[in-house]
């Protein structure tokens, strides 16, 4: 098997799509044991509120150098709207998974946490129209089941 040399071969082999959610699936891994080591000593709304911080200026600078500035004036009253309805429930998971970060374990916070794949599943096909598979059924299923394992003491 040849290793893959260049992005085009990588794209060949996996949608780029799924590249970045592992990327993402990483960094969120890494967060969950940085931020429970940030919170000692500390309550959990500083915590977040630094943390929050430092995101907004990585966000901002992420802006600068990726969104071409013509970009903004695709902006409408809809994306505003529903991004501002995103940035309230991300808020509301924010708070209260650093307040579950304070008090429990990391991987019990975060296998919770990453139930919300079946929330999304379910909202996904409800509001979006978007297929729920048996395979999918299943996933959420085993998601549940996981939850329910790690989370009974």
């Amino acid at each position: 098997m040849q290793v893959p040399t260049n992005n085009d071969d990588w794209a060949n082999i996996m949608e780029r799509w799924v590249i970045y959610a592992m990327i993402s699936m990483v960094f969120a891994g890494f967060t969950a044991v940085v931020a429970k080591q940030g919170l000692v000593g500390i309550s959990a709304e500083l915590g977040l509120t630094v943390r929050t911080l430092f995101v907004c200026i990585f966000v901002l600078i992420f802006a600068l150098l990726a969104v071409d500035p013509s970009e903004i004036k695709a902006l409408q009253k809809t994306h505003i709207i529903w991004l501002a309805i995103s940035a309230v429930t991300t808020a509301g998971s924010w708070v209260f998974y650093y307040k579950a970060l304070k008090l429990g374990d990391v991987a019990t916070v975060a296998l919770i946490d990453k139930g919300s794949v079946v929330v999304a599943m379910l909202l996904a096909w409800w509001l979006l129209k978007e297929v729920m598979t048996m395979r999918m059924f299943v996933g959420a299923l085993m998601v549940i089941a996981g939850i329910l394992v790690i989370a009974k003491k």
